[in-house]
């Protein structure tokens, strides 16, 4: 709720309408109401009260590109490899094109989409090559789904926003061709379990994806949020998986080939994969269960009373079924309402109203899909799997709320 102004004075003689608009710069003092409800009062010229009215002047003229107002200044966090989404700044759940996290091996490469080739071969009855034209022709696709990063974790410091913590999760609609439709086009042989998703970058990303989930619900994805890809986000074309790791996702596709075995890549082998008290955690796919409260967080400020806690949750084994919000260090735990439509493999906004009494207390959310899996507690993720190498770490993360309404991460150590 803005500021209200609810009564104007001149100092020393009464003000008429006509001096208020038709004089040059009379001092006046303003009762202004603050969202809170407190009355505070403040001078003001009639030069500020007309130069806050957008009625007095002509507008400006949007270019050929519409932007964001200058009163909204949300940005991605970057680093060397990548940038996170500021979860903490949306209102709904998709992500805008140009602040959905990125992540890279080898930079972003520049395509000509007119240049740009598919080619599928391998096990496979008629090997083939597609242009980015030709795949347009297909029947195609949309869904609504989030894509995460394995290594989307961090803690060690209480000055942490969402964005920090987890903001290698971003949800888009994505619109392509099934990758199963490009299948039954090249024939594949009954032997092949397989493939292998080679991107057109400078590092050559490639990985192996069983041939059942390609059949299922992959795409080869065109088109992002009613555009084209962006370049960051794999133009002229790339794999989505679906409720799957990040680096599945294939950007830039140029090769796809069958096998009857895993090709045992880079990013398979020596990257991606956990090593736990002696032997090897490979290929896990599915992204688990997780949430995060956005709303309040670092470095939000909140007052005693009534609070809408609000955050996310997703899945990549199916929907979320349920989300639980503890307001008291996770001595007990209520049941937070979620914003329909609730999609398969999707962020879900939820929310929680509670009353804040003004003492130091902890909040945080915890998640359970339609699989029966609870998100769990770091200790519980430590005590199943160890430290591993940090990929799929989805903790319960908690808010500490000090006693003068300051939000602060509460971190945890691995040990």
């Amino acid at each position: 709720m803005k500021n209200k102004i609810i009564e104007l004075t001149q100092r020393d003689t009464k003000i008429s309408r006509r001096k208020l608009l038709g004089g040059a710069a009379t001092a006046a003092v303003a009762i202004i109401q603050t969202a809170e409800g407190k009355n505070v009062q403040a001078d003001l010229s009639q030069a500020q009260l007309l130069d806050d009215d957008p009625t007095k002047k002509l507008g400006t003229f949007p270019g050929k590109i519409g932007t964001r107002s200058s009163f909204e200044q949300l940005v991605k966090d970057p680093s060397e490899t990548s940038s996170r989404s500021p979860l903490q700044d949306f209102y709904g759940i998709i992500t805008p094109s140009d602040l959905h996290f990125e992540r890279h091996h080898g930079g972003v490469p520049v395509i000509d989409p007119s240049n740009h080739e598919l080619l599928i071969h391998g096990m496979v009855n008629k090997p083939m090559i597609f242009k980015v034209a030709d795949l347009k022709r297909f029947p195609s696709v949309s869904r609504i789904a989030f894509l995460e990063c394995s290594g989307n974790f961090r803690s060690g410091k209480e000055t942490l926003r969402p964005q920090e913590i987890c903001g290698l999760t971003s949800q888009s609609e994505w619109t392509g061709v099934k990758l199963s439709t490009i299948f039954r086009e090249v024939g594949i042989k009954p032997t092949a379990t397989w493939f292998l998703a080679e991107g057109g970058d400078a590092a050559v990303m490639t990985r192996s994806i069983p041939v059942k989930k390609g059949l299922d619900d992959v795409i080869i994805a065109y088109a992002q949020n009613g555009e084209a890809l962006r370049p960051e986000q794999g133009y002229p074309i790339r794999l989505f998986v679906p409720g799957w790791e990040g680096n599945t996702n294939v950007k830039w596709l140029r090769r796809i080939e069958l096998s009857d075995q895993p090709f045992m890549t880079r990013e398979e082998t020596s990257k991606y994969t956990e090593f736990v008290n002696g032997k090897v955690r490979q290929f896990s796919f599915d992204m688990d269960a997780r949430s995060i409260i956005t709303f309040p967080s670092y470095p939000q400020q909140v007052e005693k009373g009534w609070i809408e806690i609000r955050g996310i949750a997703w899945s990549g084994r199916g929907k979320v079924h349920k989300v639980e919000v503890s307001v008291d260090a996770g001595k007990s735990w209520q049941i937070a309402n979620l914003q329909e439509p609730i999609l398969d493999k999707a962020h879900t906004a939820f929310r929680y109203l509670w009353k804040w009494d003004g003492n130091a207390t902890e909040i945080m959310s915890r998640v359970t899909d339609e699989t029966g899996y609870t998100q769990p507690t770091l200790k519980q993720l430590v005590e199943a799997r160890g430290e591993s190498n940090g990929y799929h770490f989805n903790p319960i993360t908690a808010w500490q709320i000090k006693p003068d309404g300051s939000v602060l991460f509460k971190p945890e150590s691995f040990r």
